[in-house]
């Protein structure tokens, strides 16, 4: 019979494997807490929500569809690259008070695309200047939300593009600052980049038309055209290169 040594755990390997294990507790406590904050989160409701929502009158089935999704700002728009896109895109347009962080926003969506019950050719889609009591973090957790949402309207992510979040006055209310805009940013820039999703940089054109201003939020009619001009630009040439793909 062939005695095998017994193996003696010294303090160090005893102590080793109790940190390992304390760290493995930890790691496990800390996403037990976000998966229980984001199922606790719930809608943070404004003093007035509203939905602003724009179909064709009468759409030309030849011509592709395509979604403006955001808020007061792309509805402002929204005229402009309805223009511009005449005899290229039927426009649609779901814009609403509803912030990132907000629970119901993926539900709105949904519920929109159901209703349209058309097939979306290019996406163009904001959210960010609503939801101030909305943290920063809890906008960054439920980014992923967002992009799910409209993933599921187009055929692949090339058919997405994401606009910037425009600055505003300085003494803009309502928590708006250009501060939380920049850090937002980062925060979409920051998924939006590693999904390989097309940017129309609708904050750093208006950083050159402070001018044009309407008040502390939103563009004047030419700050505005200004805007649907370099959508729609954005638009047409993804709505190309998606056609000969």
């Amino acid at each position: 019979m062939t005695l095998y040594p017994r193996h003696y755990f010294s303090f160090d390997d005893r102590y080793s494997a109790a940190v390992c294990f304390a760290g493995m507790l930890i790691a496990w406590f800390a996403c037990a807490v976000v998966v229980a904050q984001a199922q606790k989160q719930t809608s943070i409701p404004e003093e007035i929500e509203w939905t602003w929502e724009v179909r064709p009158s009468h759409p030309n089935p030849g011509l592709p569809n395509v979604l403006l999704l955001g808020d007061s700002l792309t509805r402002n728009y929204f005229p402009e690259v309805t223009k511009d896109l005449k005899d290229v895109a039927n426009v649609y347009l779901m814009a609403a008070s509803t912030s990132v962080g907000d629970p119901r926003l993926p539900h709105q969506i949904a519920e929109f695309a159901a209703m349209e019950h058309v097939r979306f050719r290019v996406i163009h889609f904001n959210n960010g200047m609503h939801g101030w009591d909305y943290t920063e973090a809890q906008y960054r957790a439920a980014f992923p939300d967002l992009l799910h949402s409209v993933e599921a309207l187009v055929p692949d992510r090339n058919s997405l593009i994401w606009a910037t979040i425009t600055p505003v006055q300085p003494h803009a209310f309502n928590g708006a600052t250009n501060k939380r805009i920049d850090a937002r940013n980062r925060i979409a820039l920051a998924q939006i980049h590693p999904a390989g999703i097309q940017v129309d940089d609708q904050h750093e054109l208006m950083e050159k038309h402070l001018d044009t201003y309407q008040d502390t939020v939103h563009f004047a009619p030419t700050g505005a055209a200004l805007m649907g001009d370099q959508a729609a630009k954005i638009i047409r040439s993804a709505l190309g290169r998606i056609k000969r793909q």
